[in-house]
């Protein structure tokens, strides 16, 4: 929804400034006297960017409004499994590891040592989910799992030299 608003939004600004700039490259043709042409357009300018300041400040607050963060995506009966991760060189550790499709998980994300990424890979190893472990702060992930299968957690973050091996799975049963 946000990203259709913007895109048609984009497309009649792109719209607007290609006409006014082909309304002045036509009317350039013409000469006249400059002082006629700049009192006459110095209202336009103001009005019309009185109009794209008011506008987009508009879209802006309407699209924010829409934004997911610090949202967990079930609903407000369920109680989500709260899982605990601390991620440390070169590992994470984890309280919970399996989970049943359709349950709310709520992954609460720290470090014990430097910055890490945690990020949530399907099967096929596309990133579904990630935020940040930090020392001293913790991050929270709400996601529901919609499909059964062994998910991998990766460091998405450069954190020493065995960064690679920085993987563990979680197991999501029917």
């Amino acid at each position: 929804m946000v990203q259709t608003a913007a895109w048609v939004t984009s497309l009649v600004f792109m719209s607007l400034v290609f006409i006014v700039f082909g309304v002045v490259a036509w009317k350039s043709r013409v000469k006249s006297d400059y002082e006629h042409i700049k009192k006459k357009w110095y209202k336009a300018r103001i009005f019309y960017a009185t109009t794209l300041v008011t506008i987009l400040l508009v879209v802006c607050i309407y699209t924010l409004r829409e934004l997911p963060y610090d949202l967990p995506i079930y609903g407000e009966a369920q109680d989500p499994t709260i899982v605990d991760v601390e991620a440390v060189q070169f590992g994470w550790l984890m309280s919970e590891t399996e989970f049943k499709v359709g349950e709310p998980v709520e992954f609460h994300v720290t470090s014990k040592d430097v910055n890490h990424g945690f990020g949530i890979y399907d099967e096929d190893l596309t990133i579904i989910a990630q935020t940040q472990a930090m020392p001293e702060y913790t991050n929270n992930v709400y996601i529901t799992f919609t499909k059964p299968g062994t998910y991998k957690i990766l460091c998405l973050e450069y954190c020493g030299t065995a960064h690679h091996y920085m993987v563990t799975e979680i197991t999501v049963t029917e």
